[in-house]
């Protein structure tokens, strides 16, 4: 139906970013105000606010794990729905070493089924919300692994004002 592919880098070694992002809970926890219920490494379930203004209730979300390769790359199925209308997400993500070090990351995404009020609406705007909500969650992703990168205050204080 509507496919959707890009790359995304961090400055983050690849076995660190593959292990982050083959995690269904670590990837449920950067949805912008998803309101989790289940966050696992190969499943995750939460709620949150639908995109389009027509959808009301809360929409829930599942994600599942469908294939990992560990360090390389990881599948995932991700199914929506709200009062009405359903969607069905296939999304696979590879790792590999980027250019002048970090991380690559390419990802797919494939709307493969809608279901109910989702029918009527078109392409266009199906695509649009889409990309927003894939934006937003790249944006919290790359912010999270720098979080995570971070050493906490604890760790970073020294003697003396020397380095350790």
């Amino acid at each position: 139906m509507i496919h959707f592919e890009g790359v995304q880098t961090f400055p983050r070694p690849v076995a660190e970013v593959a292990a982050k992002l083959s995690d269904a809970g670590f990837l449920a926890h950067c949805v912008p105000e998803a309101q989790l219920s289940e966050a696992t490494p190969d499943r995750a379930v939460g709620k949150l606010k639908p995109k389009l203004s027509f959808l009301t209730g809360l929409l829930t979300i599942e994600a599942e794990t469908t294939a990992r390769e560990p360090g390389r790359s990881v599948a995932y199925q991700i199914v929506s729905q709200v009062i009405g209308a359903s969607s069905t997400v296939a999304t696979r993500l590879e790792f590999q070493e980027a250019d002048g070090g970090g991380t690559a990351v390419h990802w797919t995404g494939e709307l493969v089924a809608v279901s109910g009020l989702l029918k009527m609406v078109p392409k266009g705007l199906l695509e649009g919300a889409a990309r927003k909500i894939i934006d937003e969650v790249w944006t919290s992703v790359a912010a999270k692994l720098q979080t995570a990168a971070e050493p906490s205050a604890d760790s970073s204080a020294n003697t003396n004002g020397q380095e350790t």
